[in-house]
């Protein structure tokens, strides 16, 4: 499996497209908020030479949803998620204008998937794993025959996610990090919601809130 990142929205989200030898891929975290942003995720598929077969969504933020209306209509995908985001998802307007920004309202989910689910493009497997604390229904996405794993906003280089927010929780998330994350082999690739790629011995060791 290849793993490309593109970054999106003035939050700056990581838009991940995942393909492999199949000419299948998945997109996890839709980010783009304009048209403009749209058309480079969109013209990055057709250079590779790509079907999007796939769409998740780790969480239901605002910013890791912006793109599902437009994924929807040029590629007739709807997302995958965890049912507990449903509030995310609705109230996305609403803080969409906290943040001075306008959105339309995202689209219903295509389906929902629960913790130990496998989604499945072209070659590929993907184990969703249940990571609650920054929001209720906060899901990770792993590959254990690549070694990589799509976290969100749970479990970031150096840090963890804002716990903050509506569904957030401080002991649930590190507990969610330590029971679902740092059991994975250490060398495994750990590709975060925002900011740079780690690993999980890396954040074990160095990551100040479980030194």
């Amino acid at each position: 499996m290849e793993v490309f990142r593109l970054v999106f929205s003035p939050i700056e989200v990581n838009t991940y497209i995942l393909s492999d030898n199949s000419g299948l891929c998945a997109v996890i975290d839709c980010g783009c908020f304009t048209q403009s942003e749209f058309e480079k995720l969109t013209d990055f598929i057709s250079k590779k030479n790509l079907k999007p077969a796939l769409l998740l969504n780790t969480h239901c933020h605002l910013d890791h949803i912006f793109g599902n209306t437009m994924f929807l209509e040029k590629y007739n995908l709807g997302t995958f998620c965890h049912k507990e985001e449903e509030v995310n998802r609705k109230d996305s307007i609403h803080i969409a204008g906290v943040f001075g920004m306008t959105m339309d309202t995202p689209p219903e989910p295509a389906g929902f998937i629960e913790d130990g689910s496998i989604v499945s493009f072209g070659n590929s497997e993907l184990q969703a794993l249940f990571v609650p604390g920054h929001t209720s229904g906060s899901l990770a996405f792993y590959s254990k025959k690549d070694k990589i794993v799509f976290t969100g906003d749970a479990l970031f280089a150096g840090s963890i996610g804002r716990t903050d927010l509506k569904g957030g929780n401080y002991e649930t998330l590190i507990q969610s990090i330590r029971s679902k994350l740092f059991v994975l082999p250490p060398e495994t690739i750990v590709y975060p919601g925002h900011g740079e790629p780690t690993t999980i011995e890396r954040e074990m060791n160095t990551n100040p809130y479980f030194s």
